[in-house]
């Protein structure tokens, strides 16, 4: 979670672009894409170097290749979604395998899948609503450090409701589990 300094750091800059893509041709093209809507891009030829990219310094939004070398962009896409870290970095599949791979690109977690050729219009509309929703979802997550922070604050003056948020979540966490909820869905 991020805290409000960072909050206002994002606004204040650039939307991050991470490209993947093993063809340097199409990277050109995409970086330039991205940099005529204002947005910072950053190009890499394969999954790994996504990944390692990811780690240093996470974007806002990841395109990717589905077909590469090593790890393909449905298996970077799975990583991406799996870990808390970065599930919600939205991710645009683009492809020329065609439409029968779609839904496996929709079940790796894919918010967008756009074959190639790109039509331009469309990827731009698509990054552009995209980076509105996270920028959304990262003004809410923002808000919820914030509310669980005066909590805690609340709490420890009050001996008596010291803990119960951390109380009121394990209970909460039990009953999801109880229900028979999957553990991605039952988290702290």
């Amino acid at each position: 979670m991020s805290g409000p300094g960072e909050d206002a750091e994002r606004r204040e800059r650039k939307a991050r672009i991470l490209i993947t893509d093993d063809d340097p041709s199409m990277r050109e093209l995409l970086v330039g894409l991205v940099q005529d809507l204002g947005y910072e891009a950053q190009a890499v030829p394969d999954g790994e170097a996504a990944l390692a990219a990811i780690a240093a310094r996470p974007p806002d939004l990841v395109l990717s290749d589905v077909v590469m070398p090593g790890l393909s962009g449905f298996d970077l896409c799975r990583r991406l979604k799996a870990d808390p870290a970065t599930r919600l970095i939205p991710v645009v599949l683009i492809t020329g395998i065609g439409d029968e791979h779609k839904i496996e690109g929709i079940e790796a977690g894919a918010d967008e899948y756009l074959g190639k050729p790109v039509n331009p219009g469309e990827l731009r509309a698509r990054i552009r609503s995209l980076l509105r929703m996270k920028a959304f979802t990262d003004e809410l997550e923002s808000a919820e450090a914030v509310l669980c922070s005066l909590g805690r604050s609340i709490e420890a003056k009050d001996p008596y409701t010291e803990g119960h948020c951390e109380r009121l979540a394990e209970y909460a966490m039990a009953l999801g589990r109880v229900l028979g909820l999957p553990e991605e869905e039952v988290t702290a």
